[in-house]
């Protein structure tokens, strides 16, 4: 696991987070299936499949630690290790979970993705959303936990002003992606409405959520986005919404593009500031931060040297608990010997005490204060 110290308001640059929902019937089933064919193919170095239960009680690394616990609500935690760029291993973990409510059951399992490298994250390694779920289309894995909201695809705003202004409430308050508005300054055809998000980066393609204004929604569009986030919506141009909280580096003129043509081409400019924006310190929301702290303290899937260490420190941990244990006993037997013989002396050595006379006094004080002497080795925390 990576040793970088985790912030309480960023990410790490070592951590890749995701978060959505699974619409489909059997996500779990999707999810080994992809696992166990990403293992024969190689990509992955291994794999585990755990119950959430099993996996709060069998936690390795930290076993008396609770923040490995998923949580009630979970269904199932997936681990996975893999490198990338030949020698740095990366560690992910998956867990899905069930709706809060009944009522929500429509919503579909909501997933929780977090992965951590031995060293800061490169856009270009492989997506950790790939390496669990299939890369299709087919396997409706992609919604975030914004209603309505796709994470491949792109995303018409809503027609209703209101509708709209709580659209990017939500998608700047509750979603762990990064979020783009693109204006079409005309209707595209078949090449235009594609998302560009899929010129970026694999790893980064997968963080970023698209959402489209269509030619006639130019003002409400514009004057929604200036009075919930302080940012104007360009004319057939696009801008990236601010986090929320907003940061200090976020500039609303330097992630605004004036200009995007939606025919096909890649759209250097547009791609340009979403790796700039994707640079920057993101906080780190409350449930974001639970998740790393699970992956980091709740990891099962330990490599030959990891379980080799792992076995020689519970080893370790033994033996000093038993050294502890047979001093404390030896100690014990000693005062208990010591006890016996100032009791010996004292009642003449047959157990009762005997009758003082003046010449006795001295040495039936020594017995006594020898035998208050021996029981007062059992003092102090360890006796």
């Amino acid at each position: 696991m990576a040793k970088n110290s985790t912030s309480s308001t960023t990410v790490p640059d070592t951590a890749w987070l995701g978060r959505g929902r699974h619409l489909g019937p059997e996500p779990e089933q999707d999810v080994r299936r992809n696992l166990i064919a990403l293992k024969a193919a190689g990509v992955l170095d291994d794999f585990l499949d755990l119950d959430p239960v099993e996996a709060a009680r069998s936690t390795v690394l930290h076993p008396r630690d609770d923040s490995a616990d998923p949580g009630p609500l979970a269904r199932r935690v997936f681990e996975a290790r893999w490198r990338v760029a030949d020698d740095v291993t990366v560690r992910a973990q998956l867990t899905t979970y069930d709706p809060e409510a009944r009522r929500k059951e429509a919503e579909g399992v909501t997933w929780v993705l977090v992965a951590e490298a031995e060293r800061a994250w490169d856009a270009y390694w492989p997506s950790p959303a790939t390496m669990f779920w299939p890369d299709s289309d087919r396997v409706p894995w992609d919604h975030d936990t914004v209603p309505g909201v796709l994470l491949r695809a792109t995303n018409q705003l809503p027609k209703d002003d209101d509708e709209l202004r709580h659209r990017l409430r939500d998608c700047t308050r509750k979603s762990w992606y990064i979020h783009v508005v693109v204006h079409e300054a005309m209707t595209p055809d078949a090449k235009g409405q594609q998302p560009v998000s899929a010129f970026l980066p694999p790893s980064l393609r997968h963080r970023v959520v698209e959402h489209r204004g269509t030619p006639e929604q130019a003002q409400i569009a514009d004057f929604a986005m200036k009075r919930e986030l302080s940012v104007r919506m360009p004319r057939g141009g696009a801008v990236i919404l601010p986090p929320a909280p907003q940061g200090p580096d976020y500039e609303a003129e330097r992630f605004t593009v004036r200009s995007v043509f939606l025919d096909g081409s890649e759209p250097t400019e547009l791609l340009d500031r979403i790796k700039e924006f994707a640079a920057l310190p993101r906080p780190l929301q409350a449930d974001a931060e639970q998740a790393l702290t699970r992956l980091r303290h709740g990891w099962h899937l330990l490599t030959p040297d990891e379980e080799l260490d792992h076995a020689q420190g519970m080893v370790t941990k033994y033996a000093e608990a038993l050294d502890a244990m047979t001093t404390s006993r030896d100690l014990y037997r000693e005062a208990a010997e010591a006890a016996q013989a100032a009791l010996a002396d004292a009642t003449g050595g047959d157990g009762v005490p005997g009758t003082a006379t003046p010449g006795s006094t001295k040495a039936d004080g020594s017995s006594l204060g020898a035998l208050t002497k021996a029981f007062g080795r059992f003092r102090g925390p360890n006796k």
